[in-house]
């Protein structure tokens, strides 16, 4: 009976001690890691000429694809500036100006400022060039927007041209970020690179 008890007492204490010890092993204090994001590998800027039939042209990214507008059916010079790799567009629409310029100007502001719901700001860049007769705005919309960018350009009495880049995803100005400022310039240098040809 008594190498019975001093039996439970040596089990019980080596139970005790295990817990102990157990409890007392430094424990590695895990945090949870940060959510990221792929790499995006961004190609070389590089530029080559549009060769279309119409009464503008500007230089675009020789990393990109000119596909016509399927929405601008009665339109032949509506374009989409396509980045297969990024899986997004620059939308073109050309207009003729026929007394409706206002018109214009204010369908282009409306369509940037329709994002105000999920903007959390919008900026304006005014653009001006008298040397080519180019005048427009630039439009930043920041946080996640169907439309991260959209400008418009015109000579005020002839030529309207607007642009407009949207990615077939949802939007997540977190992972776009590096692509939206990417692409950003692409449009400015499309904006810097327009002519218009009568």
């Amino acid at each position: 009976m008594q190498i019975a008890r001093k039996s439970v007492i040596f089990t019980i204490l080596l139970i005790i001690t295990l817990l102990i010890s157990w409890n007392c092993k430094k424990k590695s204090q895990t945090t949870p890691r940060p959510r990221g994001y792929f790499r995006i590998d961004l190609p070389e800027k590089e530029y080559k000429p549009l060769q279309i039939n119409c009464s503008y042209t500007f230089e675009y990214p020789a990393y990109t694809e000119i596909v016509r507008d399927p929405g601008g059916v009665n339109e032949n010079c509506w374009i989409n500036i396509h980045y297969p790799q990024f899986n997004g567009d620059i939308h073109i629409s050309y207009k003729k100006i026929q007394n409706n310029f206002k018109t214009y100007v204010e369908d282009a502001r409306n369509l940037a400022y329709k994002h105000t719901i999920k903007a959390e700001a919008i900026q304006e860049e005014q653009y001006r060039d008298r040397k080519r007769n180019m005048y427009g705005i630039f439009y930043n919309l920041k946080g996640n927007v169907a439309s991260p960018a959209q400008f418009f350009v015109t000579d005020s009495n002839k030529h309207f041209l607007r642009g407009s880049l949207y990615f077939r995803t949802e939007p997540n100005q977190d992972s776009l970020a590096p692509v939206i400022q990417f692409v950003k310039k692409d449009m400015k240098h499309l904006i810097e690179t327009l002519h218009w040809k009568n």
